[in-house]
């Protein structure tokens, strides 16, 4: 079984959107030859600052990945945005993980490898910069996405705590501003003059 095609979305009635992480496969060597288990790892989120991720083991592919979902649903936990990007830089740590996740301004994107990307897509992160160091390992990586992600604070959390008044972020500042508005009509009016003249 080929662990990179199984990164499928999944969408339910309550809103919630699943990713297949990776399925893995192992093999116990019994009396009478070979038992296999399957393992998946999923994450789901609602896309709007919600993400949980979940781990399920079972004799099939179906019920491992049936389990864990049901576990990531389970975990979904609210976390902090500021527009489309997080509110400041965190790392995460995972055993021989570590990886940085930095705010970015919009329309930049999420730059990121295929597991961090699906834990920030379904969290609804559109524009951040990651840098995955040490391990590689898909299940390590999504679980050091999780625990930078944990440290999160928006400013007003950390203006409730602290007791004191914080300025806004250049991230903060550049995802309120709006598209300016431009009046079509006018433009056509000035470029047919000048085409007349």
């Amino acid at each position: 079984m080929d662990k990179n095609k199984n990164k499928k979305y999944e969408e339910d009635k309550s809103g919630i959107d699943s990713n297949t992480v990776g399925v893995y496969r192992t093999a116990a060597t019994v009396k009478g030859g070979r038992r296999f288990s399957f393992s998946a790892m999923i994450v789901c989120g609602d896309r709007k600052g919600r993400v949980g991720l979940g781990y399920g083991k079972a004799n099939q592919v179906p019920n491992a990945i049936e389990k864990a979902q049901k576990k990531a649903k389970r975990e979904m936990r609210e976390f902090p945005l500021t527009g489309t990007t997080i509110p400041h830089e965190v790392t995460g740590r995972f055993g021989a993980c570590t990886v940085r996740l930095v705010p970015a301004s919009p329309g930049t994107g999420v730059i990121a490898g295929a597991a961090v990307r699906a834990v920030l897509d379904l969290l609804g992160v559109q524009d951040c910069l990651s840098k995955a160091y040490g391990s590689t390992n898909n299940k390590n990586l999504t679980k050091a996405v999780i625990d930078g992600l944990q440290q999160l604070r928006s400013r007003e959390t950390i203006e409730r705590l602290r007791k004191v008044t914080i300025d806004k972020t250049h991230t903060e500042t550049s995802h309120e501003k709006t598209p300016v508005a431009v009046d079509v009509s006018t433009n056509e009016e000035n470029i047919s003059e000048e085409v007349t003249a």
